[in-house]
């Protein structure tokens, strides 16, 4: 049985059963609608000598700093309310340059309890060029995204992070072309920074276990005929199904060096009719299981969910490697273990993937890397048998 989502994310994240969809199906609770606010924060001079980092940084009062209402889609009560609780995060000290925050708000809004990322930041140029003399007078903003739970939108809070950059290249310019440029990008931000995930699923459905081989394993992935949004789309799903920052960095190094020699495996995948076509395309039981956890939540058309069941899929990946990791190094002694790992590869699902990480991982410790040698004998027979 492949891992449920964590209790507690039942509203929000409802999980379908892994591999086949059996028991109570229960819907998930939709996003509902989204809302977004930009603000320009000055400080006075008073309130920025204290500066903002460190353990004595000055905590402003609210006669420190202003907040001016420069775009939002909220009512006119909510926006009041949204402010209110920017302020107090701004008055605690608690909004950091560059580094979002995830909280859940009551606003006079019909979802009434929504998600809440909130970031503040300076434009890029004069971020470049600031000196602590031009900190008190260098226009700062403060942005708020809305939609979902504070449970969904903490699974996306770097892919947010990510989206304030972009903001802050747009600002860069003149603040005239607010209307015409940056409103349009604040109003987007849901479809931009949530949905891509949801989008690929829907696009590639039984198609999507080669994908997340792909992932798994490090695969190059070469994309054709696709527009810029579904191109950018696949690379963030990449992104988000590998298990960089999972496992060692010079293991993952390892092995996108090693996949990327073997240009025979590159995943192709052309865009040109409405239903992808995939050549050299890989795949696994483990994998295949996943796919089917991602098209038995498609129904709910809730993005929180295909995230939540993507970071159980890397989470399930991690405790394989480790339990593979640990029958090898009992194996090293124990000719029992060394049948556990055969078994424990053969059952798994994803053997062909786990021995490549635990290969690259063994390299230079001689007795694993006998064991692995061992097992690479034992499923290659297996396949051929």
């Amino acid at each position: 049985m492949l891992p449920a989502l964590p209790d507690g994310d039942e509203r929000e994240l409802e999980s379908s059963e892994e591999g086949g969809g059996a028991g109570e199906e229960r819907r998930p609770e939709r996003h509902g609608s989204t809302y977004h606010g930009l603000y320009g924060y000055h400080r006075s001079a008073q309130g920025a000598a204290g500066g903002d980092g460190g353990a004595g940084a000055h905590t402003p009062s609210t006669e420190d700093f202003s907040l001016t209402l420069l775009d939002t889609n909220l009512p006119a009560e909510a926006e009041t309310e949204l402010r209110s609780f920017i302020a107090k995060r701004l008055t605690k000290g608690a909004l950091f340059e560059g580094m979002g925050s995830v909280a859940s708000v009551g606003l006079s809004i019909p979802e009434s309890k929504v998600g809440c990322y909130y970031c503040r930041f300076q434009q890029e140029n004069l971020l470049e060029m600031a000196t602590l003399e031009s900190d008190a007078n260098a226009p700062e903003y403060v942005v708020c995204f809305l939609g979902g739970s504070e449970k969904g939108l903490e699974l996306f809070r770097l892919e947010l992070d990510k989206y304030i950059q972009s903001l802050k290249i747009n600002l860069d310019l003149e603040q005239k072309n607010l209307e015409s440029c940056v409103s349009p990008f604040l109003r987007s931000w849901f479809e931009d920074a949530i949905c891509p995930i949801q989008r690929v699923v829907q696009l590639f459905q039984d198609k999507l276990a080669s994908l997340l081989h792909a992932a798994l394993s490090y695969t190059p992935v070469e994309v054709k005929n696709a527009d810029e949004r579904t191109e950018k789309d696949i690379s963030r799903f990449l992104a988000a199904a590998s298990l960089q920052g999972l496992v060692q960095e010079g293991t993952m190094t390892s092995l996108c060096i090693a996949m990327t020699e073997e240009q025979h495996k590159s995943l192709v995948i052309d865009c040109s009719a409405a239903q992808p076509q995939l050549h050299n395309a890989g795949s696994n039981r483990f994998c295949e299981d996943w796919m089917q956890a991602f098209v038995n939540g498609a129904e709910g058309g809730n993005p929180f969910l295909f995230r939540q069941i993507l970071e159980n899929f890397k989470l399930k990946a991690i405790q394989d490697i480790n339990n593979l990791k640990r029958f090898i190094r009992q194996a090293e002694m124990n000719h029992y273990a060394l049948f556990k790992c055969y078994l424990f590869l053969k059952n798994c699902g994803s053997g062909d993937i786990l021995l490549k990480i635990v290969k690259v991982e063994h390299a230079e410790m001689p007795e694993a890397r006998n064991v692995v040698t061992v097992l690479e004998e034992f499923m290659r027979e297996t396949a051929v048998a």
